[in-house]
């Protein structure tokens, strides 16, 4: 997942916590080879290449709730901004940068994408797709999906930030999550007690790009430039709808949600 990622569990027989463990390992090495944008032979990017058109189940339920996501935030939740991502890795020159994204600009949209029975069909050769702000949060609640399976009722489960609290700690208090302070990244701002939800921070300073001495956000949209000095936490039921949230209102900060969200 290119983050540090922590699971904590609590149980009273190790042995089962060890498998458990191992099991959530292994499905979450599955996810990242599986749906990797930078690895040329994950199946994400045989779509990408248009090299095959066929998808399972389960890739087909991700692009649904993303394409979900996309209307319901109204675009600014979109896969499809992988269409102009390698630019800002890749080019050098802030004016061909902004030149070429404009030529990429009107291929951008999940309308450009449809399910037809077990494909993926492009309508043009540009479009492609990015499940990363995505299949970290799916992995997280994956993970979460075989704790409950295994009948563990106290952990907690931290990918690279995207957290989610199975339960209580066994002194039957909640979970402490710091959110770290924007303007200085050596304290934490807040401290959030949750229990049985997840919680996820969007933020630009720990990721972004120079180019021709302007910064930009890893958070990438259509339209605008995010603050690379704030950040977004969101607290829900899942952590996809977390996640999907906290990035987005990093774009719009009027899109709605019931949600509870931080604003730092």
């Amino acid at each position: 997942m290119s983050t540090p990622c922590e699971l904590i569990i609590y149980s009273p027989e190790k042995m089962k916590a060890d498998k458990v463990a191992e099991a959530i390992l292994v499905e979450t090495k599955r996810l990242e080879k599986k749906y990797n944008y930078y690895d040329s032979e994950s199946f994400l990017s045989a779509l990408n290449n248009r090299s095959i058109q066929a998808i399972d189940n389960e890739t087909k339920t991700l692009l649904q709730r993303a394409m979900q996501y996309y209307h319901v935030t109204k675009g600014v939740f979109d896969i499809t901004v992988a269409t102009f991502k390698n630019l800002y890795s890749n080019e050098t020159d802030l004016k061909i940068l902004e030149a070429q994204k404009q030529r990429l600009l009107p291929f951008v949209g999940c309308e450009h994408i449809s399910l037809k029975k077990d494909k993926l069909v492009f309508d043009n050769e540009h479009t492609k797709i990015d499940l990363g702000g995505f299949v970290k949060e799916y992995a997280v609640d994956r993970a979460v999906g075989i704790l409950k399976k295994q009948k563990i009722a106290s952990a907690l489960v931290n990918f690279g930030g995207d957290i989610y609290a199975l339960g209580l700690k066994p002194d039957k208090t909640k979970f402490t999550v710091g959110i770290k302070d924007p303007q200085n990244l050596n304290i934490f701002a807040q401290h959030i007690e949750i229990q049985d939800q997840a919680l996820t921070t969007s933020a630009s300073y720990e990721r972004n790009t120079k180019i021709d001495n302007e910064t930009f956000s890893h958070i990438l949209s259509k339209e605008t430039k995010t603050s690379l000095n704030n950040s977004v936490t969101v607290i829900s039921h899942n952590c996809v709808e977390s996640g999907v949230y906290s990035t987005s209102l990093m774009i719009n900060i009027n899109i709605k949600t019931n949600n509870k969200v931080i604003f730092l």
